[in-house]
């Protein structure tokens, strides 16, 4: 009889000790989930624009650029072609620090799909070169995207005047990003967890999304 009901109360010890721990499973799930809906992305400044080679990352208008530079991009132009290649940074920001959470939880963001979208037109895709440590600090970090596109493909029927002016507006002494949006779907890895975001976010200049 004795023997009975240890075999009982092992069981039920062995119950509570699963039950607990499958519930300590199911927040940490929880929390990581919160904390991935925490982590924020913003775009940030452009840099290192090259427009047919031609580097107008410091100018500030059009008027700037040598005689012989404008020759080139003109020259470009006509063979409607219109290579553009910058640094595009994204702002990630974990505010996973701590104050409001168990414990502090740092993010690796391990992928980044995304399209751009250059005056609301749909341009082209990419993705993340290599994973992002994203401290769980409030600090902001920067994620750097490669962006290479022909600009006459998508903007050639606008004219010259004004696809120089765009580019201008984006690439130059002001390295504005306000003309361009991200359609993006991140991936990240927090703790051992690996989780893709659900659904697509809009990432834009004005504030953290």
């Amino acid at each position: 009889m004795k023997t009975r009901k240890f075999f009982v109360l092992l069981a039920i010890f062995a119950a509570s000790t699963l039950f607990f721990q499958s519930c300590k499973q199911l927040k940490n799930i929880a929390d990581t989930f919160t904390n991935m809906q925490n982590l924020k992305f913003k775009l940030g400044k452009v840099g290192s624009f090259r427009l047919a080679g031609i580097d107008i990352s410091n100018k500030n208008s059009i008027s700037d650029v040598t005689a012989m530079d404008i020759l080139k991009l003109t020259q470009a132009f006509k063979t409607k072609k219109f290579p553009a290649e910058f640094i595009l940074n994204v702002d990630a920001m974990n505010p996973n620090n701590g104050k409001n959470q168990t414990k502090r939880s740092d993010a690796v963001i391990t992928g980044l799909d995304w399209n751009l979208y250059i005056d609301d037109v749909k341009t082209i895709s990419g993705g993340l070169a290599s994973p992002v440590s994203v401290p769980g600090s409030g600090e902001t970090v920067q994620i750097p995207l490669s962006v290479s596109l022909d600009l006459y493909e998508f903007f050639g029927k606008q004219g010259y005047d004004k696809v120089i002016n765009l580019a201008m507006a984006i690439g130059g002494a002001g390295n504005n990003s306000a003309k361009l949006k991200l359609d993006a779907q991140p991936s990240v890895r927090i703790g051992n967890i690996p989780l893709s975001y659900p659904g697509r976010i809009t990432i834009v200049n004005t504030e953290f999304r």
